[in-house]
């Protein structure tokens, strides 16, 4: 299939949920992997803070993967790039299946974020073919909508194939639901870019135009909001398993059951902000929301710090920060592809770089800290004060005179 989609001034569900599967390849791989994490540090006799490692490997890899994707796409069109990528996400799942030790598993959880990267910018670089401003934001926003049945089904499902075949079944998984991806995208993908706006420039022109993107501050800055926003959510996941299952003595089941409550929290947040996305402007949304993330990020650490109420004591703030957190990456992320829509591929690659690669960084501090509640409370804090300060200097959210 390779009709040219017009721009249209309302997306279609089918859309919606195309690129919302797209984009929450990397969350599923991700998620549906967390319950396990106890149980491969004690298989592959390896330390928690190497398995958390498997973790970050996909956003690390996921950032470097969307550099490549960008300038691609671009290039060839959004449908190609795309259909590579799963293509390497299902090799790399099926290789992991027979990992026999921890190093093995690191590069090939690498690779899958490489594979797993062109999906993801492909979802955000054809919104922005079609779409911009704050009905971008919305649509950005719907599709938590779909990226959030990740929280709220992945860890059980992962859990449920681990408690019959073990973890390793659970990337047999993943490379049947990247199959599956590849055949939905053959099918109803429209290409979203033209011949006669692609970019033929070769690497040179990819890194002048990275250049390009780089020089724009305001760009710079709306782009890094939303790494520190995954960077926030990913310290939360990527602790979650230590803090309930080994610090609070959650089974895997429940604690699959606790994790789908916070996707919860996420799924509505995101939608609460595509409601009001269409009265107000993205950045004076973000202006209200980034203080009180961090203010919840505070309560959650005091909390935490002094145990107060146990395990419930720690759900509350951290439901209602994940809630605040996710209306942050969807309104970042439109204002800066509004910016330069020319090369949407590019300014998706460094936008999702962005994210991967400072949750990749972020999310393993919760394990050299401690892997229990203070630990994961500390790396929020200091993420979301990153966020605030980010937000005052680098855009106009809090001069008198704001634009959008």
């Amino acid at each position: 299939m390779t009709n040219l989609a017009p721009r249209s001034p309302r997306p279609s569900a089918k859309f919606i949920l195309l690129v919302g599967v797209m984009a929450a390849l990397p969350a599923v791989t991700t998620d549906m992997y967390l319950p396990s994490l106890p149980v491969v540090a004690t298989e592959l006799d390896t330390t928690p803070a190497l398995v958390q490692g498997t973790i970050t490997g996909v956003l690390i890899g996921g950032a470097v993967g969307q550099l490549i994707a960008g300038p691609l796409s671009d290039r060839f069109g959004r449908r190609r790039p795309a259909m590579v990528g799963v293509l390497l996400h299902v090799i790399a799942s099926v290789l992991c299946i027979f990992a026999a030790g921890i190093v093995p598993l690191l590069v090939l959880r690498v690779i899958q974020g490489i594979g797993n990267a062109a999906a993801t910018t492909t979802a955000m670089a054809v919104i922005r073919d079609r779409y911009s401003g704050a009905t971008a934001s919305a649509i950005l926003s719907r599709l938590m909508l779909v990226i959030g049945i990740a929280p709220l089904l992945a860890p059980t499902a992962g859990s449920l194939v681990a408690d019959i075949a073990g973890w390793r079944a659970v990337f047999g998984v993943l490379a049947a639901l990247g199959v599956a991806l590849m055949l939905f995208m053959w099918r109803f993908l429209p290409e979203s870019l033209p011949p006669e706006r692609r970019r033929s420039e070769g690497v040179g022109g990819a890194l002048r135009g990275y250049r390009v993107l780089l020089r724009d501050r305001q760009f710079v800055a709306l782009a890094i909001l939303p790494g520190l926003g995954l960077g926030a959510l990913m310290s939360y996941v990527a602790g979650s398993p230590f803090v309930f299952q080994e610090q609070y003595g959650l089974g895997e089941t429940q604690f699959a059951l606790l994790f789908a409550l916070n996707g919860i929290g996420l799924v509505l947040g995101a939608q609460v902000n595509a409601a009001i996305v269409q009265r107000f402007d993205p950045l004076h949304i973000m202006r209200v929301a980034v203080p009180i993330a961090l203010v919840l990020a505070v309560v959650l650490y005091v909390i935490a710090f002094r145990d107060i109420a146990g395990l419930v004591g720690i759900v509350v703030p951290l439901w209602l920060l994940l809630a605040v957190n996710s209306v942050v990456p969807p309104n970042a992320s439109a204002l800066a592809l509004s910016r330069h829509g020319e090369r949407a591929g590019s300014a998706a690659a460094l936008i999702g770089a962005a994210q991967a690669g400072l949750a990749g960084v972020v999310s393993p501090l919760v394990g050299v800290l401690g892997e229990d509640a203070v630990a994961m409370a500390t790396v929020i804090i200091g993420v979301m004060v990153l966020a605030f300060i980010v937000l005052a200097i680098g855009t106009p959210a809090y001069r008198r005179k704001e634009r959008r």
